[in-house]
């Protein structure tokens, strides 16, 4: 008989220079996330991530995955973003450093996980349909 602690136990994946890779989605951006052990220095696109994302509020969303598991400063993160604009770049970066933490520490995956970082927000643009204005929003209707 196999024990279920030990099939429920997942192991630390990283690559051969002992880093953690996950890929990162939202909207139309993809991240490509590498994370570390270091001083918490984030590098987006080979910018720091003061330089790539001028709002406070970007920062603090590629944060949280840190903030909630009180690993602040622990990581660096290296980090490659296409697509989208900066926004879901942000999420996407989030994502990835989120799946990145749970690669890296396996045991952040219940914490991760209760708070929603490790689920692909899956909400993109709805298509603009033929007879409408946008993807919704119809022509003004005229009797006459």
């Amino acid at each position: 008989m196999i024990n279920s602690e030990q099939t429920s136990q997942k192991e630390q994946k990283l690559d051969s220079q002992g880093r953690a890779y996950a890929t990162g989605k939202r909207k139309n951006s993809v991240s490509r996330v590498w994370i570390k052990p270091g001083s918490g220095k984030i590098l987006v696109n080979g910018k720091d991530q003061g330089e790539y994302f001028s709002r406070d509020v970007l920062r603090m969303l590629i944060a949280q995955p840190f903030s909630i598991t009180s690993r602040e400063g622990q990581y660096d993160v290296f980090c490659t973003v296409k697509g989208g604009g900066l926004s879901g770049q942000a999420g996407a970066i989030r994502h990835g450093i989120s799946k990145a933490l749970d690669a890296f520490e396996p045991e952040l995956h219940k914490i991760l996980k209760q708070q929603g970082f490790l689920t692909r927000d899956s909400r993109v643009v709805e298509r603009k349909k033929y007879g409408h204005r946008k993807a919704r929003r119809r022509f003004q209707f005229s009797k006459r």
